[in-house]
């Protein structure tokens, strides 16, 4: 944890946005696995420990927006939890530990909210993504599950996301050494990737560097030579000389912060001509992006850097025809790269995406989100100081899609689908790492870098 002084003043700033009523803030419980005390890993809700900073289950945060004093409930452990888990903290001692006024038990819980109803206060809550909190909001609020989405508070929305968005010093610290761990990952990955080896026993060492220098892995690790497969999750396959490996994967710190990284790697320890081409061309996009980010700028504009230089360098390999304006505006990125340039980085590996745009009617909303300009929503997301994104340029060959547009006639005469035949059993290529934006331009978050020009990679793979 940082010290209570920051969870004091997260809390007081947002009681400062909020203004009134009350704001709840559940934290996570256990999730069984296939039986109750045999449970998943333990990840605390985000917002929770932004601003009560523990990763201990079963907790809920209240903050009185108008006095703002904040209370913690929970229930004090037992004998028999003591006996299996050892001595443990009151929840008093929680409380203390992050500057909370208050610690009551979880059953006063029911009893101070409805009271906070019967008189007609508003109580704020974020919209839920398990099943436990919706249905401890459903009972506390007198909400019926289906309606809680509906009545979830937009201002606590922008005032979460708003807050989150800025990293402090300590933030870019603890996201600093979440680095060294993705670092440990992709290098244990490409130092132990050989001919004849599954993908699934890379990936575990991969896993296994997570959980040596941090909590574990900040997402399910990708890891395939079906790159061209975004989120694949499979590693049944059996490492093949001359085959692309892409490794998505990322490290949490133990305040919670995460990395993101992706590197794209020969098998055999040498890439083909045909395979540095491209390569080479996803390194230019990512690099062109990293560079061109300033203060200020729109995600879009970013994103738009990183698609020309893409299109421009497919153009010399003939995939692409006519101009590179032309090409965008047909929406011939997409079919190469059907999706984001990246996304926000913090606490969450898509940071403040529970609260973002699938939250809400953006047509209510539109005016208030081009006026914050945070990561809520990503059409309107203007990158400022303290801003974190992913910079995670790819192209990939994916044969459905290219098959559809193809079917459909778009791109006719700026595609070049003959040429493009020879390209369906490629794969995808993706090149990952995070950016902080600065005062005058931007900074990739670590303190050194994870092998990514063609001669850095090639001389560590399979050199272990």
């Amino acid at each position: 944890m940082f010290s209570k002084e920051i969870y004091i003043a997260r809390r007081k700033e947002l009681c400062r946005r909020i203004g009134k009523g009350l704001i709840l803030l559940p934290g996570n419980v256990e999730s069984p696995l296939n039986y109750p005390n045999n449970t998943y890993h333990f990840r605390q809700d985000s917002t929770f420990l932004y601003f009560f900073g523990h990763n201990v289950p079963s907790l809920v945060g209240v903050i009185d927006a108008e006095s703002g004093v904040a209370t913690l409930y929970g229930d004090d452990f037992t004998v028999d939890d003591i006996i299996w888990m050892g001595p443990q903290p009151t929840i008093a001692d929680f409380a203390f530990e992050v500057g909370v006024e208050a610690a009551k038990p979880m059953a006063q819980l029911q009893c101070d909210i409805a009271a906070a109803v019967i008189t007609g206060r508003e109580v704020h809550y974020l919209p839920p993504y398990r099943g436990e909190t919706k249905l401890m909001l459903a009972d506390l609020l007198g909400i019926q599950p289906a309606m809680l989405h509906a009545r979830k508070s937009i201002d606590l929305l922008f005032a979460v996301a708003e807050m989150r968005e800025k990293k402090s010093a300590e933030e870019i610290a603890a996201l600093e050494e979440a680095f060294e761990i993705g670092y440990q990952m992709h290098t244990t990955a490409m130092l132990n990737t050989r001919p004849g080896r599954s993908e699934h026993e890379v990936a575990g060492m991969v896993d296994g560097m997570a959980l040596r220098y941090g909590t574990g892995t900040s997402f399910t690790t990708i890891l395939s030579q079906h790159g061209e497969v975004l989120h694949n999750h499979d590693h049944s396959g059996i490492l093949e000389s001359g085959r692309l490996l892409l490794c998505d994967a990322g490290g949490e710190h133990m305040n919670g912060y995460v990395s993101d990284h992706t590197r794209t790697f020969p098998v055999g320890g040498k890439f083909t001509q045909k395979q540095k081409d491209v390569y080479n061309i996803v390194l230019a996009a990512h690099d062109a992006a990293a560079e061109a980010l300033r203060p200020g700028m729109m995600y879009s504009e970013l994103s738009d850097v990183a698609s020309r230089t893409l299109l421009e360098g497919l153009k010399g390999l003939d995939l692409v025809r006519g101009s590179v304006d032309d090409a965008l505006a047909a929406g011939a990125a997409y079919l190469f790269m059907p999706h984001g340039l990246g996304h926000g980085i913090g606490l969450d590996v898509h940071d403040c995406e529970n609260i973002g745009e699938r939250s809400f009617s953006f047509g209510d909303i539109a005016e208030r989100a081009k006026a914050s300009a945070c990561c809520i929503t990503r059409q309107w997301w203007r990158l400022m100081p303290g801003t974190v994104l992913s910079d995670e340029p790819g192209i990939y060959f994916v044969p459905a899609l290219i098959d559809k547009y193809k079917a459909e006639g778009k791109c006719k005469g700026i595609v070049n689908y003959d040429k493009l035949e020879e390209y369906r059993d490629f794969g995808g290529i993706r090149l990952e790492d995070d950016l902080i934006v600065t005062e005058t331009g931007s900074k990739v978050i670590g303190d050194k870098q994870i092998p990514i020009t063609v001669e850095d990679v090639e001389a560590i793979v399979g050199s272990l």
